[in-house]
């Protein structure tokens, strides 16, 4: 039996050997196989299902081979759990003092107009301008100037940071955009030491004509120890559940409301009149009133995708939009976004399509 299982492993070994070598040798030609027969697997369900049978079988002799390790070796692999479990559990530690870290050295934004040597800025020899251009755009922005005053900060820079990203710029409508003209700042706090864990996004607008907050909030509870009935899962801190606030809407300003109208006949006397009806409208401020998560903890399936969306934003907020906002603001994060993702998915695509390889040249054994 030890000499099969030798066997086969020998047989493994020199199949991904040959795998390897086709990576090293044919290069882009390797890919496009790939691709074509990942398609051609994909039109053939037959051949699907033989690797997903294939498939279950490697995890039940994987499972087969711990369940006949002696007593003694599984004494000594519970022990290396326990082991793990206890590592999951510092990681958690980590995270909440990495959590005490942000909170206490996180970046205050002042209101700040920068120096002229300040907003000197280098570009990239494929983004310079000839000499002549530079003087002809200075002279330009002087007699701009001279026309009228100077903009305060940037204008309309977070509804541009919006508008350039697809998570958020789908949440924003048209009726938004005049609103979000007036959002300053968005700034994170985090919970105190001690407190259990959670940040608040905070959103600052300057005095307008549709509400009288200065400061709409959005605030994430977290968790960072392991689940006990996973206790490997753990891979940070996730978002367990998310507060709003309230919008103090001015009269006849609340975009997330709209009025219809609506015909009804009278069922006797069959004559029709118009109702007047109040109804939820699309809206990015809808973003401050999340599904509430009734005591049962059980969510209709609609409430559930809103906060697993809500929950992706609050993140990507937090971690990648506050601390880089500029660089969405002009794109540049967005290209960058981009580049990553065409790589990894060339790379899960070459990957997936390797192991489609692999298992297609053992399945033909079987045959």
């Amino acid at each position: 039996m030890a000499d099969i299982d030798n066997k086969e492993q020998s047989e493994l070994d020199q199949d991904l050997d040959d795998v390897e070598e086709v990576e090293e040798e044919t290069g882009e030609e390797t890919k496009i196989k790939a691709r074509q027969l990942t398609v051609w697997m994909m039109q053939n369900p037959q051949i699907l299902a033989a690797l997903q049978e294939r498939l279950d079988g490697l995890i039940e002799t994987l499972t087969g081979y711990i369940e006949s390790l002696p007593r003694v070796v599984k004494k000594q692999v519970n022990a290396l759990k326990n082991l793990q479990v206890k590592c999951a559990q510092i990681e958690a530690k980590f995270y909440e003092e990495v959590h005490d870290l942000e909170r206490k050295y996180a970046i205050i934004n002042a209101i700040y107009e920068p120096t002229e040597e300040e907003c000197e800025w280098k570009p990239d020899e494929e983004d310079e301008i000839s000499e002549e251009l530079k003087e002809k755009a200075k002279i330009e922005d002087e007699k701009k100037d001279e026309e009228k005053e100077d903009p305060k900060g940037i204008p309309k820079f977070w509804l541009t940071v919006f508008k350039n990203i697809d998570l958020l710029s789908d949440m924003v409508q048209e009726h938004d955009e005049p609103i979000l003209k007036h959002l300053k700042d968005i700034k994170v706090k985090f919970s105190d030491a001690g407190q259990p864990m959670s940040f608040v996004l905070e959103f600052h607008f300057e005095s307008n004509e549709y509400f009288t907050n200065e400061v709409l909030t959005k605030t994430y509870r977290m968790r960072s120890e392991p689940d006990d009935s996973d206790p490997f899962s753990l891979d940070g801190p996730e978002i367990m559940g998310c507060t709003g606030c309230q919008i103090d809407w001015k009269k006849g300003k609340n975009v997330t409301l709209k009025m219809i109208k609506k015909k009804q006949k009278h069922k006797g006397r069959g004559t029709v009149h118009t109702v007047t009806k109040t109804v939820s409208n699309d809206s990015f401020f809808n973003f401050f009133a999340p599904p509430e998560v009734p005591e049962s903890g059980y969510l209709d399936d609609d409430s559930e995708a809103i906060l697993a969306a809500d929950f992706e934003i609050g993140h990507f907020l937090r971690e990648c939009i506050i601390p880089r906002s500029v660089l969405y603001f002009t794109g540049e994060a967005i290209e960058d976004d981009d580049d990553d993702y065409d790589e990894e998915g060339e790379e899960l695509l070459f990957t997936y399509s390797l192991m489609f390889l692999y298992f297609l040249g053992r399945l033909r054994s079987f045959f």
